[in-house]
């Protein structure tokens, strides 16, 4: 069954990390993702091989040069094709190689143009150089994060670029995709990381003006401050986790664990979460993961494994919804979220770059002739994908 965004067009120009994540998203959901490659070898950072670079997955690639105007006008023959365009340049760059909003709008009125950076568009820092942790920093969101006394902890780049980045972005073009079938009029759409955090860290700075969250990392309800939310060492050395804040889930936390409810301290009482830390770990200590994982069977206690990368994909509910599939040879995330008549799926492994180009070009309106200018002067390339010949 083709996904709900079957039809719809996108051309991703050339970036990494969210944008590309975005645009697999979209494809995972039946979009037909074209990626504008760089026809020459550039630093974008660890490279990824085509077989495991699952941020482009259900893509198909061309490879131009995009400082050579027979390519620039390539691309532009592929925005008039397209319903949404994302790129991740830093402010300016897309308009000094032709590619910016006035030129592909000019060509596309109904074109949906997503751009994708840490700072924005405009503003002081606009033109500075980031990454996840900058932007979680400046947001007040890093600060948040880590134990009492220590250095805050970057949350990986789940939540700047995958969570205020890609996932905003996702749901600003197809918000705007919306609105333009409604209206013919397609409008930019300015998608900033520091944006989308502040929106995301939106309760706590609630909880912070009502005085219900310090200014100190590791002593507040969500942050590890509360001894019934955490994680927990075990006697073989792995963890557990609890997330027991409702009265219910505590008592039978804490009655599986063999304490008295009676004769605790009130659970929401901040002056005893240390020493009731304190006593969570020595019994935590005293057994297995995996016991405890069978002490806590059918208890409503908010209680889990902290399983590894290579533990996650193996667990029984994880099977069971299929989290995890395995396909064109690897493992990979299932499309989400899931839908229950036209479904997303795994449709093609990630492409070389430039594995489409001709394909694609041709498919997209570009004449035959100017295919072939392409490809003589360079400003295109034809790739094969010799990892996958090869398997």
């Amino acid at each position: 069954m083709p996904g709900p965004l079957s039809g719809v067009r996108v051309l991703e120009l050339p970036a990494i990390g969210p944008a590309p994540f975005c645009g697999a998203l979209l494809a995972d959901m039946g979009a037909d993702v074209v990626r504008i490659d760089r026809a020459a070898s550039i630093d974008l950072g660890t490279p990824v091989p085509p077989h495991f670079d699952f941020y482009n997955r259900n893509k198909r690639s061309v490879a131009l040069d995009l400082k050579a105007r027979p390519a620039v006008d390539a691309a532009l023959q592929l925005a008039r094709h397209a319903d949404i365009l994302i790129e991740g340049f830093r402010p300016g760059v897309a308009e000094r190689l032709g590619l910016g909003p006035v030129e592909c709008l000019q060509v596309n009125p109904r074109l949906v143009y997503g751009r994708m950076t840490g700072w924005g568009q405009d503003g002081p820092l606009a033109q500075a150089v980031g990454h996840d942790i900058n932007y979680l920093a400046l947001s007040g969101a890093l600060h948040c994060i880590g134990e009492k006394g220590r250095p805050p902890v970057p949350p990986l780049n789940l939540a700047a670029d995958l969570g205020a980045g890609a996932m905003y972005l996702a749901v600003g073009v197809l918000a705007a995709l919306a609105e333009a079938r409604a209206s013919g009029r397609g409008q930019v759409v300015d998608a900033a990381m520091v944006d989308g955090l502040a929106n995301l860290m939106s309760a706590f700075s609630a909880f912070r003006q009502m005085g219900e969250w310090t200014a100190d990392r590791g002593e507040n309800i969500v942050d590890g401050g509360a001894h019934f939310y955490g994680t927990y060492e075990t006697s073989d050395g792995k963890y557990i986790a609890v997330g027991a804040i409702e009265a219910r889930f505590y008592r039978a936390l804490t009655d599986a664990m063999g304490l008295d409810a009676e004769a605790l301290p009130p659970q929401n009482d901040r002056s005893t979460w240390a020493s009731m830390r304190e006593i969570f770990e020595a019994i935590f200590r005293t057994r297995t993961r995996d016991e405890w994982v069978d002490v806590m069977a059918g208890r409503d206690a908010c209680f889990s494994p902290v399983l590894t990368l290579d533990e996650a994909p193996a667990h029984p509910h994880m099977q069971a919804r299929a989290v995890f599939s395995r396909f064109d040879g690897v493992l990979h995330p299932s499309p989400a979220p899931r839908f229950d008549r036209t479904p997303g799926g795994l449709r093609r492994g990630a492409p070389a770059a430039g594995e489409q180009s001709a394909e694609v070009l041709e498919e997209w309106g570009v004449e035959a002739s100017a295919i072939d200018a392409l490809r003589a002067s360079g400003a295109m390339v034809q790739a094969v994908n010799a990892e996958r010949a090869a398997r």
